[in-house]
């Protein structure tokens, strides 16, 4: 009698037989790296970041000094502060809204009635400044809007370039330019985050079945209360995800208030002087902290009112 002997399996294959025994061993050695690279790299970072604004400055060597204080914090509510901080958050708020008003016409046209092939267009005219350098579309707009840029020639052909200077005369506004001020510095802002405000936006519209709508007009719905009942809401995920870009990039963008705008400071740029100009990394952390807290309350205001709940 002759025992068969069967050769073992190769050790890869041994290796998948076991994994595929225990898929919760698959589903941790999938997440573990993206989850140690959260931990470690971006919430370590974070953690740094607030441990750093308890530090002080010593005013006569310039070194930081790791006593833990509330100083930095305590100037955060200086009048100049104040100012910085409400700026950017008005700044960003304009922006925000600006973007979902111009983004909702464009994104329920690509996800309701254009063909596949305007579609595929409309995509690759949405995503194509995104290809560029983010620098160079700032100066380049820093160019378009200057006081002899093609802009101002443009409302000159037309024959307004008296209301643009009545415009840019508003204290707040206006300035010696479009490229000195702060109505240049909004559009240059919704001119660069739109496409974060289309994307989502169009993406949740497609998901809204035309069944409903078909329905909300069978019911006898105007075209005004189907979207204020059925595609609004519906939408709000896109519009919130959307926002969540505008509002944060904005808050926290330092390149296009020092390119463009007059000498009004803002967060990001503020957090750049602080940190490069004068060394004071304690109170740059302590400010980069504002946005940080701002966008908190609005995911907490937007969770509270359901926007996240057909995410």
């Amino acid at each position: 009698m002759t025992a068969t002997t069967s050769a073992k399996p190769p050790l890869s294959r041994r290796i998948s037989t076991y994994l595929y025994q225990r898929p919760r061993l698959i589903l941790l050695l999938l997440l573990a790296p993206p989850l140690i690279w959260l931990g470690v790299v971006y919430l370590g970072s974070l953690f740094a970041l607030m441990i750093q604004s308890f530090f002080r400055l010593d005013s006569f060597t310039g070194q930081v000094v790791p006593d833990l204080t509330l100083q930095n914090y305590a100037q955060l509510f200086s009048e100049a502060h104040l100012g910085i901080m409400a700026r950017t958050t008005i700044m960003a708020a304009v922006v925000t809204l600006f973007s979902i008003i111009l983004a909702f016409p464009l994104a329920y046209f690509m996800a309701r009635y254009a063909s596949p092939r305007a579609k595929s267009w409309l995509y690759l005219l949405v995503l194509i400044p995104l290809w560029s350098s983010y620098l160079v579309r700032v100066f380049a707009w820093k160019l378009i809007l200057a006081k002899e840029g093609v802009f101002t020639w443009f409302l000159n052909l037309l024959g307004l370039g008296g209301a643009l200077d009545r415009v840019l005369a508003i204290p707040g506004i206006g300035g010696t330019s479009l490229s000195v001020s702060n109505l240049g510095m909004f559009i240059v802002f919704v001119y660069v985050w739109l496409p974060y405000m289309i994307l989502p936006i169009q993406a949740s519209l497609e998901r809204v079945p035309r069944s409903l709508l078909e329905a909300s007009a069978d019911l006898g719905a105007r075209p005004s209360h189907t979207f204020r009942t059925v595609i609004l809401p519906l939408a709000m995920p896109g519009i919130v995800a959307g926002s969540i870009f505008t509002f944060s990039l904005t808050l926290g963008d330092f390149v296009v208030p020092y390119v463009i705008g007059d000498s009004s400071p803002f967060v990001g740029l503020a957090v750049y002087a602080y940190q490069g100009t004068s060394g004071n990394i304690p109170l740059a952390a302590a400010l980069t902290v504002f946005p940080m807290i701002v966008m908190i309350i609005y995911l907490a205001v937007a969770r509270k009112f359901g926007a996240f709940e057909a995410l």
